[in-house]
């Protein structure tokens, strides 16, 4: 009886042992399969990190090319602007040259400015102090030129920087062509600015020399080239 006693704990003792081992190796074999899993995790984020910061490295060089061809692109786009704007100043520039000098047709706003002789001479008076002379167009002139007339008629003709104007008695000679008066002045331009600036310096003066004067805008006014293409 005590040896199968004895029998019965040594065996208890080998299966408790064995229990142990096992149990032991279980939770080892878990440690390491988790320790296992970890280092898998810690590897993945390790790459993603580094994919991560290769991604935002490359986006800086991006940012970095971009701004340098939005740069370069500006400056191309400033340069043609700014050469689109020379050309375009230059064009206007030689419109605005042709138009003074007279060798294109110009239409546009402005003032009329008709000088007559005097209705009325007083007995006793000089009549030839009562017309029209041709100090009287150079003054409108001048005034109309000052305040930035671009184009000026006299009865329908085109004059230029160059035109010469001469009294020969009753009449007006404009380039070789007579007119009777009345004279009627035309310009294009700023038909208020004109207006004013005739009624401020020159009509009373006119006026005063006996000679009438009339001063009305005009919204448009067509005058034809001084030069034309059969010269």
């Amino acid at each position: 009886m005590s040896k199968i006693k004895g029998t019965h704990l040594f065996l208890s003792l080998i299966l408790l042992v064995t229990g142990f081992i096992l149990s032991f190796s279980y939770q080892r074999a878990q440690i390491e399969k988790q320790n296992v899993v970890q280092n898998n995790e810690w590897k993945k984020e390790d790459s993603l990190r580094s994919q991560i910061l290769n991604l935002q490295k490359t986006n800086r060089e991006l940012a970095g090319d971009l701004q340098s061809l939005q740069q370069n692109v500006e400056k191309k786009e400033n340069k043609l602007a700014d050469q689109e704007e020379i050309s375009s100043k230059l064009v206007e520039d030689l419109k605005e040259l042709r138009m003074v000098v007279g060798n294109v047709k110009v239409k546009g706003e402005g003032v009329e400015v008709t000088l007559q002789d005097s209705s009325y001479i007083p007995e006793g008076e000089n009549p030839n102090d009562y017309i029209v002379h041709e100090e009287h167009i150079r003054s409108v002139i001048d005034e109309l030129h000052v305040s930035g007339a671009e184009a000026i008629a006299i009865n329908g003709q085109r004059i230029s920087h160059d035109t010469y104007i001469a009294c020969i008695g009753p009449v007006v000679s404009v380039d070789g062509n007579q007119y009777p008066a009345p004279f009627v002045i035309t310009a294009i331009g700023n038909s208020t600015t004109l207006e004013k600036s005739l009624n401020l310096y020159i009509v009373d003066k006119i006026v005063t020399d006996g000679v009438e004067v009339r001063v009305e805008q005009e919204s448009a006014i067509e005058m034809e080239p001084f030069i034309t293409e059969e010269g």
